[in-house]
């Protein structure tokens, strides 16, 4: 009787445990971190710029994908944004390769080490690393994942109130700053910080905005 009870109180055990890591949906463990390593390619920088202005696939997020190694995925409410990484282009110089592959309906300014490239069904937010010199990671997010998840306070950064409302609705910056002001906000991925809170998980780390301005994690 008391081996089924001890087996009854581990097999219990083993299922909570399972139950528990199945609720994280990021690609990886809260340990790792990205190295050089993850981001390295057999192509040169000449053989990839061939590749994307040659290539046939119109969809741009698997342009991204078919030449940048991925290296993490942020889970926000109802859907994923993922996120590739290169060690061989600036921000810039990648922000205009890929607008002039695929013209954007909106480009930002480069400031504060990132760049937006805004399309009527997604948004890519290139940004440098604040970890791996030279680095630079690619965040390809849905309109909708952008809509339900980001802060208003980061995106009015780069684009204004009236093109984002016209992006995710009327008001829509008004009402997510009502929002954020009394909860936490994704602000961006980010590999120097553990975030999990907001709706939006992951285990290398998210930038987070909050009410009126930047915050470094709550």
């Amino acid at each position: 009787m008391n081996k089924k009870i001890g087996l009854s109180i581990t097999l219990l055990f083993f299922i909570l445990l399972v139950g528990c890591n199945s609720g994280n949906l990021s690609a990886f463990d809260e340990s790792s971190s990205i190295s050089e390593e993850d981001l390295q390619v057999a192509e040169s920088k000449d053989d990839i710029i061939d590749q994307l202005k040659t290539s046939n696939n119109s969809d741009v997020e698997a342009l991204i994908s078919d030449h940048f190694p991925f290296v993490d995925s942020v889970t926000g409410e109802d859907t994923n944004a993922n996120v590739y990484g290169t060690l061989l282009f600036e921000v810039e110089e990648l922000a205009d390769l890929i607008a002039e592959i695929k013209k954007p309906d909106e480009i930002s300014d480069f400031k504060d080490g990132q760049q937006i490239l805004a399309y009527s069904d997604l948004f890519i937010i290139i940004k440098e690393s604040e970890e791996l010199d030279n680095a630079t990671f690619i965040e390809v997010g849905s309109e909708q994942f952008v809509r339900n998840n980001y802060s208003p306070n980061f995106l009015t950064t780069y684009f204004t109130i009236r093109m984002l409302d016209g992006f995710f609705g009327n008001n829509w910056v008004s009402n997510r700053r009502n929002y954020c002001g009394s909860n936490d906000c994704y602000g961006g991925y980010s590999t120097s910080r553990s975030y999990n809170k907001g709706g939006v998980t992951k285990n290398r780390g998210l930038g987070s905005f909050r009410g009126g301005g930047p915050s470094s994690g709550k």
